[in-house]
């Protein structure tokens, strides 16, 4: 027997028992006349004493072992003289009796504490032993339980759990597929599914009305902190239902998880905002509602005192930060500087001081009045010992960079608490948007996502005005996800398909098997999709949901430590018919 008992579970009442314990050394303490090991699994720690009354050929196993050693002990549980509140194991300790070291480790290369001193790219190339680790092994844990809840929630709800290939057609739209060579049809090829958009809508022309999958989907794309090449998505899909049908079962899903998970009751209607209302007053599509400073658009007031900067701009706008008056030049310069990067692209910023006594300062004083400041301040709903923070330029790029000052401002304000959740579905997206490149338009979801009935005569005229029955859930700032109500009509499919450039040809080329499908009787269908990662990184307070997958790539997309993507030999190659081009 390796163990009686877990390292995480003897307490006070187990004292006189004799018990055996495995795990893994945590650090050895040697105080002269007593050595202390801390013993570590996967439950937590327990103290091992090591004193006059151990044998003596224990001693000198003991002064044998190091850090990460993985061993077995047998002792008798005694009450500490010393208690460690810290530890829920902290009353008792282990007598030891008896050792058996079951494997030797190696000097491991980073501290295996909850602050240890492993960079990202060492742990992740010894990501194993990073595992081991409390944080990250409490986020995989949160994820499992997540993963159950979420499961047990739709299953109450009669939705069934179905799979669905991940060896698929390559399709356009959305982002760039992973392709997969055939080697039994040469010169053909697969690609792994960014998601299982059209299985899931064949299953409801199959008759199963509530379907679910927590499923990896793969997209050939740059990475950022949010996004991984494989991820694990929520995918859903519900026939008969119209678009507060869905809203309100997954609204239901998110109040459950809250509720189990993190103790939170939401017991109001998640909030719902346009698109173009987000657009216009956040910057964004996924706003951030724990904390206000929505923009206003001070356009009409400030043109016309020749102050070219705004004279010239398509969209002058503003956010008011409450109680950062007091804010120095210097953190004015750094604000300038931060809107001046690169990926911000700001020409400058204007910043407007309302002082205690009534009056303004700011760095267009050159330009502009007191009494014209005042109307600002007004129209802002500024008071005294607030800051007006102003940009200007083409319409779309200046809501962005706001965006991100407002961003910036909610950070340096302590505004983003990640105790506090704030849910919001955004609705009525655009159907369609422009590549200016191109010359034509693409779907902004899917080329399956259904216009709104009443907009769809904007087709012919202007079809950059048709509104989508589609829809996201954004909590505290992050697009956990989305969906839409489906064309389930072959003629409006195809015309759908004609105003994104398809020939018939190319349309029956990349999606016949769905538009024939449709000929037998598709019903009424609509469903989302959730990124599982992102929902338990924000559960955990998380900013990369790096952490809660338990072998994530890189920035680069390599899994640095089995060392993939790797060369493959000529003979695979060959047998595949390709050839590598230099």
């Amino acid at each position: 027997m390796y163990r009686t008992h877990t390292c995480g579970e003897l307490r006070i009442e187990h004292v006189g028992q004799e018990v055996v314990l495995s795990g893994w050394i945590q650090g050895v303490r040697n105080l002269g006349g007593m050595t202390f090991l801390t013993l570590r699994d996967r439950y937590g720690l327990t103290q091992i004493v090591i004193d006059d009354n151990t044998p003596e050929e224990l001693k000198k196993q003991v002064e044998e072992l190091g850090r990460e050693f993985v061993v077995k002990i047998t002792g008798e549980v005694i009450e500490r003289s010393s208690k460690n509140s810290k530890m829920p194991t902290g009353d008792i300790e282990i007598g030891a009796k008896e050792l058996v070291v079951l494997n030797k480790s190696e000097i491991p290369p980073f501290t295996i504490e909850d602050e240890t001193d492993g960079g990202d790219e060492l742990r992740m190339k010894y990501r194993y032993m990073d595992l081991r680790r409390n944080p990250v092994r409490k986020n995989l844990e949160l994820r499992h339980r997540m993963g159950q809840e979420i499961r047990k929630y739709l299953d109450g709800e009669m939705f069934m759990e179905i799979e669905t290939p991940y060896l698929i057609k390559s399709t356009p739209e959305g982002a760039r597929d992973f392709i997969v060579p055939s080697r039994m049809n040469q010169g053909e090829f697969y690609a792994l599914p960014q998601s299982p958009q059209t299985f899931k809508q064949l299953l409801m022309v199959s008759g199963f009305d509530r379907y679910f999958q927590i499923v990896k989907c793969f997209r050939d794309e740059d990475l950022r902190a949010d996004r991984q090449p494989e991820f694990t998505q929520i995918d859903c899909e519900m026939s008969f239902v119209d678009q507060d049908d869905v809203l309100n079962m997954f609204e239901g899903l998110a109040n459950h998880l809250f509720k189990v998970i993190k103790g939170i009751e939401i017991k109001e209607k998640f909030p719902q905002m346009p698109y173009s209302e987000a657009m216009e007053k956040y910057g964004s599509d996924k706003p951030d509602i724990r904390f206000d400073m929505q923009f206003v658009n001070l356009t009409d007031i400030v043109k016309g005192n020749n102050f070219v900067v705004f004279d010239t701009a398509e969209y002058v706008g503003g956010i008011c930060a409450q109680a950062c008056g007091n804010y120095t030049r210097k953190q004015l310069d750094k604000l300038t500087d931060f809107v001046r990067k690169p990926q911000i692209g700001a020409r400058g910023l204007v910043y407007v001081k309302c002082n205690e006594d009534g009056s303004f300062k700011s760095s267009a004083d050159k330009f502009f009045s007191q009494e014209d400041l005042k109307v600002w301040a007004e129209k802002m709903n500024a008071k005294a010992g607030d800051l007006i923070l102003v940009l200007a330029g083409e319409k779309a790029h200046t809501l962005n960079a706001l965006s991100e000052l407002r961003l910036e401002m909610g950070e340096q304000l302590g505004l983003k608490d990640k105790n506090k959740f704030a849910p919001l579905w955004v609705v009525d997206f655009p159907l369609l948007e422009w590549d200016e490149d191109n010359k034509r338009f693409h779907a902004m979801h899917h080329p399956f996502t259904s216009p709104k009935a009443e907009d769809i005569h904007l087709f012919e005229t202007d079809p950059g005005k048709v509104r989508a029955n589609a829809y996201d859930l954004v909590i505290n700032g992050v697009e956990i996800g989305g969906g839409s109500i489906r064309i389930h009509d072959d003629k409006l499919q195809q015309d759908m398909f004609k105003h994104l450039g398809f020939s018939e040809e190319e349309a029956k080329e990349q999606f016949g098997f769905l538009m024939d499908a449709f000929k037998y009787g598709a019903p009424p269908h609509g469903g989302a999709a959730f990124g599982f990662d992102r929902w338990v990184s924000l559960f955990a307070g998380l900013d990369s949901i790096r952490d809660v997958i338990a072998f994530p790539k890189n920035n680069s997309g390599r899994d640095v430590m089995i060392d993939s993507p790797s060369a493959v030999d000529n003979k695979q190659l060959d047998e595949l018919s390709l050839k590598l081009k230099k």
